[in-house]
């Protein structure tokens, strides 16, 4: 198996841990939301992501100062600063869009409009970058989205569109803007400096968002500390930074689909811990879901057929 072969596969496998933490997640923020303030719980939850990462962060610059005659940084840190910024912004408007958008719709329909990045992260890259997108996984993005949809929404339940359902849609947008950005950022890039800067730039919106917004919401932190510390270890500063990592080396496309998982391992979760009921419908989503995942995945993770040489046949005889 060659190399980028390997490196492709732990991408993969990457980002399907991070669909696993982001989907089990899920409890923990929505119990934080119901004591604090959107804005509040993102800026404390991404502030410890980036806690959690000082550490690592020191040992590299020991590493670095002890392997590289004392230089001050690794080449192109400059650049995974920049990134990281310019990803912390979008990862604001992206949380936020989306923390607005609960205040009045569902949390099926919530789950269900967000899961279209899925389709709209092939969609931009054809349309803005030109970029060509594998017919599996145009195939597979399409099978992941009816899947979500079985598992979201109850069949009889309408689709029209209220305003939380509008600023969820335009919160799916960023998130594919977010998963298309990171796959230009992160190749070649630190993920725990992109990581960082990321998380800093986030919290601060979120903080400077929440003293304007949510003035006087504070007083139940220290009750929702579980449901933070759980975010903001696991599902910031754990999966944000596992995500980087695995778009090093997975298309855009590709990772959408993978990442979109999440909705899978949350209902799972649901049922494995807090004992919640899965229907027949709910358990087809699930495996539409998982059908599309492994058929965009199908053409790097199967060894193409070598094809067959020319056999250099004698001269016919006179």
């Amino acid at each position: 198996m060659s190399s980028s072969r390997r490196d492709r596969i732990r991408a993969d496998l990457t980002l399907a841990i991070v669909a696993i933490i982001w989907g089990t997640a899920f409890v923990a923020q929505r119990k934080g939301n119901e004591l604090v303030g959107p804005f509040t719980f993102n800026a404390v939850r991404f502030l410890v992501g980036g806690l959690v990462l000082l550490p690592l962060l020191a040992w590299q610059r020991t590493r670095d100062r002890t392997t590289a005659s004392l230089q001050p940084a690794p080449p192109g840190s400059a650049k995974a600063w920049r990134g990281g910024a310019l990803l912390g912004l979008i990862l604001f408007g992206g949380a936020s869009l989306q923390q607005l958008g609960l205040v009045t719709t569902t949390a099926g329909k919530g789950g269900f409009i967000t899961g279209l990045y899925v389709v709209i992260v092939p969609l931009l890259l054809a349309v803005f970058w030109q970029t060509r997108v594998a017919p599996s996984s145009w195939i597979g993005a399409t099978l992941a989205v009816v899947g979500l949809l079985f598992l979201s929404i109850n069949l009889g339940e309408t689709l029209q569109l209220n305003p939380g359902d509008g600023w969820v849609l335009l919160g799916a947008f960023v998130w594919a803007l977010h998963v298309i950005v990171m796959g230009r950022v992160a190749p070649g890039q630190d993920p725990v400096r992109l990581a960082i800067a990321q998380y800093a730039v986030c919290a601060l919106l979120c903080a400077v968002s929440a003293a304007v917004l949510e003035w006087g919401m504070w007083d139940n932190i220290w009750a929702a500390t579980p449901s933070i510390l759980y975010a903001g270890i696991m599902s910031t500063g754990l999966a944000y930074t596992l995500q980087i990592v695995g778009q090093r080396h997975a298309p855009p496309a590709d990772a959408a689909i993978i990442m979109s998982m999440e909705a899978v391992f949350a209902a799972l979760a649901g049922w494995l811990i807090l004992n919640e009921q899965m229907t027949t419908r709910q358990v087809l989503g699930c495996a539409l879901m998982f059908a599309g995942m492994l058929l965009a995945q199908l053409p790097h993770l199967v060894p193409a057929r070598a094809k067959p040489k020319d056999v250099a046949h004698p001269p016919a005889p006179p």
